[in-house]
Formats: C-alpha cells, structure tokens, sequence
C-alpha cells in the first residue's frame, strides 16, 4: 500500500465526532461541486476560483501521527491513506466506547 497504516502498540490521543482530512479531500467550486476530487493538497495544484474540502471522517479516533480509526467506505481493499476504517454503526460504537488513551493494537 501507498500509505500503509503503521503496526504496534498505540493509545487514542484524538477524538473528533465530526473530523474532515486537512490533507486529503476536494477542490470545489462556489457552489461546493467537486471541481477535484481525491487531491492530496501536498502534491495537487488548486485550481483558480477552488477551495479544499476535506474528506470527512467521521468518529475519528487519531492513534498515531496522521492515522486514526473513522467511519468510512469499506472497498474490499487497502485504499485509505494509513487509516483504519469501520463500518459506520462500529466507528459510532467504538467512539461512544473509546475515551482518550484507549490501547490500539494494529497487526497484520
């Protein structure tokens, strides 16, 4: 994977119910339109008269630098930018559950 999710031992040191990516997301016109889509602002020029809007992820529980647990699409396959998703009745469940300093385990 591009953005592998990092391995071992890992406490929750965020919560944020309603969390949107400051790296991740879209360029979108006035009108919210997705001009973009899956820009990483890093690496992607913002197109004139566009402005980021972060990939939301809501539940999100940050365990290590840039990577958390959320709600989110589950493909089939690793296609998120480091992060664990969850079902989103699981990542609801698990926030309600999870206060700060909560071990995470990450394995293969």
């Amino acid at each position: 994977a591009q953005h592998p999710t990092p391995r071992g031992n890992f406490s929750v040191i965020q919560r944020d119910k309603d969390h949107k990516s400051n790296l991740y997301g879209n360029y979108v016109d006035a009108a919210g339109y997705a001009v973009v889509s899956n820009v990483d602002v890093t690496k992607d020029p913002r197109p004139a008269g566009t402005t980021f809007l972060g990939a939301r992820m809501p539940y999100y529980m940050r365990f290590h630098d840039g990577a958390g647990m959320h709600a989110g699409y589950l493909p089939g396959f690793p296609d998120s930018h480091g992060c664990v998703r969850l079902p989103d009745r699981m990542a609801e469940i698990f926030y309600e559950n999870a206060p700060l300093g909560t071990p995470v385990r990450v394995v293969n």
